[in-house]
């Protein structure tokens, strides 16, 4: 059984797998917060990755790494740069000092969120982050491009949409991405062969989705899941927002949002 470990444990989409993928993999959790109901097959260390001694440790013997630690919505920038930025490089650095040859790497939509929402894009569209915490994204992308290139890591990017057992409104319907769907992309990167550097958008068989996913079929994923089901409650209650950019751009109010901002906003 391979060890997996997983950065940003305590957060939501790190609860998720934890559920998701229990008695896959044994599972190494990482967090600044602490985890206090690890079960059987899960060890807890604690730390910030934006500390290199602290990134070495935590990936010390693992097969491979989920990467999910960092601000995960927008924020001043000071935030963002440790721990999107020093993190996500240090997280890198560590994996290729360890000869830990796998990371997969949560990137987000918001990656390309300036793209309109009347377009269909795939994974080989020129970033356009929509943030301070979308431009991360498009950095640990590159990161990891440089460390499959350079240094021969397998890299898997995948700009996750939003993880919640259900779609919460009108813009998740065409991101959603369940809890089963995000762990068989998962266990995708941490299995599939032959994976040097790609790209694949971490959403469900969503029939309003604004991306063309052909790359993450092309390495067998298969959701299971689709929002519609959920699309005609959350439209009844759908009211636009006043500025008309939020409702143009696929990365909805994050193209407006300074400091801070909603934070049911963060995905």
């Amino acid at each position: 059984m391979k060890t997996i470990l997983i950065t940003g444990a305590a957060g939501d989409i790190g609860t998720h797998l934890r559920r998701e993928l229990a008695g896959v993999y044994r599972l190494r959790l990482s967090d600044l917060r602490a985890i206090h109901n690890s079960s059987a097959g899960e060890s807890f260390e604690p730390g910030d990755i934006a500390e290199m001694d602290v990134a070495l440790r935590i990936t010390r013997g693992v097969d491979a790494i989920v990467h999910l630690g960092g601000v995960s919505a927008e924020a001043e920038w000071d935030p963002i740069l440790r721990a999107n930025i020093v993190g996500c490089y240090n997280v890198f650095e560590a994996a290729r000092r360890n000869g830990v040859k796998r990371v997969l790497f949560a990137t987000s939509n918001h990656a390309v969120g300036f793209y309109r929402r009347d377009e269909t894009i795939d994974h080989q569209v020129y970033p356009r982050p929509d943030s301070r915490y979308g431009l991360s994204k498009v950095f640990g992308e590159q990161l990891g491009s440089l460390y499959a290139d350079k240094y021969g890591l397998e890299v898997l990017c995948m700009r996750i949409g939003n993880v919640n057992p259900q779609p919460v409104d009108k813009r998740r319907l065409s991101i959603w991405i369940s809890p089963r769907d995000l762990a068989q992309l998962v266990r995708i990167g941490v299995d599939h062969p032959g994976i040097r550097f790609e790209i694949v958008y971490g959403v469900s068989n969503n029939r309003r989705s604004w991306y063309d996913n052909s790359n993450a079929t092309r390495l067998g994923y298969q959701p299971q899941d689709d929002s519609e089901p959920y699309a005609a409650g959350i439209l009844a209650q759908h009211r636009d927002d006043a500025n008309p950019d939020v409702e143009t751009y696929q990365g909805g109010s994050f193209v407006t949002l300074e400091s801070g901002g909603n934070p049911n906003a963060a995905s």
